[in-house]
C-alpha cells in the first residue's frame, strides 16, 4: 500500500508576485526552506541543501506564477507548489507525493516511507505555516 501524499493548503494575506518569489527563487526558497541552487528553467538541476546532506533536485514543471514541480532526492519524492490569486490574498498548496509502500525503508534516512511521511508531515506545516507566512506577510 502506498503512503498517502502530503498536502498543506493556506492562504497568505500577500500578492500572488510576492509568493511566487519566495517559493520559485533560490534567494526566496532559502529564506523558508532550505539553502538552495535552484534555477527557474524546466530541466535545471539544483541541490537542497537538507539536513542529510546536499538532495539532488530538478525543475519538473513551470508555470509562474502558478505552479512549480521539482524532483527532490533519489527516492522519487516530487514536491508541487500550487499558487492561486485571491485579490490581494494567494492560496498556496504543498503536494509532497511520491511515496513508496508503507513498510519500504529509505535507504539514507534506514526508516520506512510511512514514518519518514509522518515526520515529514509535521515539518512542513510549520514550514509553510511559520516560516513561509513570515516572509511573505512580512
Amino acid at each position: 500500500m502506498k503512503v498517502q501524499n502530503i498536502r498543506k493548503t493556506t492562504v497568505f494575506q500577500a500578492p500572488i508576485q510576492k509568493v511566487w518569489n519566495a517559493v520559485a527563487t533560490a534567494e526566496g526558497i532559502s529564506s523558508w526552506f532550505m539553502p538552495n541552487d535552484f534555477q527557474q528553467e524546466v530541466g535545471s538541476e539544483f541541490t537542497i541543501q537538507s539536513p542529510f546532506g546536499p538532495s539532488p533536485c530538478k525543475v519538473l514543471e513551470l508555470e509562474p506564477p502558478h505552479r512549480l514541480v521539482f524532483s527532490w532526492g533519489t527516492d522519487g519524492w516530487v514536491v508541487t507548489f500550487e499558487l492561486k490569486e485571491l485579490e490581494e490574498q494567494t492560496e498556496f498548496t504543498l503536494v509532497h507525493s511520491g511515496w513508496g509502500d508503507t513498510e519500504e525503508v529509505i535507504p539514507l534516512a534506514n526508516e520506512t516511507h510511512q514514518v519518514i511521511r509522518d515526520r515529514m508531515n509535521g515539518g512542513w506545516g510549520p514550514l509553510v505555516d511559520v516560516k513561509l507566512r513570515g516572509v511573505v506577510e512580512a
